[in-house]
């Protein structure tokens, strides 16, 4: 059991479950009754309002039974048609009111849609926003919301379509009950409502996000969150040094499922690897708070245009590291939470991919 999380017993079942520190519900994937989380902070650290940074450890309720999309689909939705090549999903999850609310996913979210749009023409009309300040309710990024607009971004995709996924949020952990995980543990994604409806775990973002994609089309993932490093399961994760030297290696994986494209190109920039915590941070945007790692990234390919996905790694890389000191879990109870639940800052973005390449001569292409 990881050291994140603890055993409860389900109200229905009595199946023993691993319940998160953060967690006030989780549901059962045996019976599916919602049991309430017993209180386990200590009575010295109560319980905090908002963590800039989380390391957490969580059961998904249940795998989805993923929907096909339609034109029915798409139009009750409310979703735009796109008829050209270039497409976007920008998700930003704050979780409101909860005590691990974030305070810079929505920045993050306009911050990217300005640059898609001003520095690689995308269409604003091509491009999906899912935040909390949404109107529309299909907008609000709930799990179900979130897997209608990843199916979205991918409806009939064609040679030459390139199509950007951001997310940026709480990340998590399971345990991997597939075997195809080598640590042990699946990554997840999780939707303003994951407490109740569970995460979005890596092995559906690859079903949906990247064994579609065709023979030249591309797909950009730039995912702004906790344990990220392989939450597309793409086959490939490139280890660089600090002096600049790189090498692919393939992801091991103990199922025969398929993690590649149908041809295409998918590419994914995360915020830190899959045993490392993200953060919130205002050092390096004066004064207003965003993803450290959705910053460095707009602000590397700003910098250095038509550079290329080496060069863009090491400037986010170096660029977090001499921010380094600003990027911590903040608030009065900073120092006991690091102390308890170990959730400080140990953050260094990593760079995926479906196929392996030349990182410093391959150009990044929107």
């Amino acid at each position: 059991m990881s050291s994140r999380a603890r055993a409860q017993s389900c109200s229905g079942c009595g199946e023993t479950l691993l319940v998160p520190h953060h967690a006030r519900t989780i549901r059962c994937s045996r019976c599916r009754s919602l049991t309430s989380v017993r209180s386990f902070f200590p009575a010295a650290l109560g319980r905090p309002r908002v963590l800039s940074s989380s390391n957490y450890s969580y059961i998904n309720s249940q795998r989805p039974s993923f929907r096909g999309y339609d034109e029915e689909g798409l139009r009750q939705a409310n979703f735009p048609r796109v008829t050209g090549k270039k497409r976007a999903l920008l998700i930003g999850a704050s979780y409101i009111g909860k005590r691990y609310e974030l305070k810079g996913t929505i920045n993050d979210v306009n911050c990217m849609k300005y640059f898609l749009v001003h520095h690689f023409d995308f269409p604003e009309n091509s491009i999906v926003v899912l935040t909390e300040e949404e109107k529309d309710p299909s907008r609000i990024p709930t799990r179900r919301n979130m897997e209608d607009a990843m199916r979205w971004l991918m409806a009939d995709v064609s040679s030459g379509h390139s199509l950007v996924f951001h997310f940026s949020g709480h990340g998590s952990q399971r345990p991997c009950v597939t075997g195809d995980e080598p640590d042990g543990f699946d990554e997840t994604l999780c939707p303003v409502d994951y407490e109740k409806e569970g995460m979005i775990v890596d092995n559906d973002i690859n079903e949906i996000l990247v064994r579609p994609l065709p023979t030249g089309a591309r797909l950009h993932a730039i995912v702004d969150s906790c344990h990220s490093g392989t939450v597309l399961d793409l086959p490939f994760l490139c280890k660089m040094s600090r002096s600049g030297s790189f090498q692919w290696e393939g992801q091991p994986s103990g199922s025969s499922a398929y993690k590649g494209t149908n041809g295409g190109l998918a590419v994914s920039f995360s915020g830190c690897d899959d045993h490392q915590t993200s953060a919130d941070t205002s050092v390096l945007s004066n004064d207003v708070t965003t993803g450290a790692m959705t910053y460095c990234f707009i602000q590397a390919v700003i910098s250095e245009p038509g550079s290329t996905y080496g060069r863009i790694l090491s400037a986010m890389r170096s660029a977090i590291r001499d921010a380094d000191g600003g990027l911590s879990v903040t608030g009065p109870l900073a120092a006991l939470l690091k102390k308890v639940f170990k959730c400080g800052v140990d953050q260094e973005p990593q760079l995926a991919s479906s196929e392996k390449f030349d990182i410093f001569r391959k150009p990044f292409i929107l």
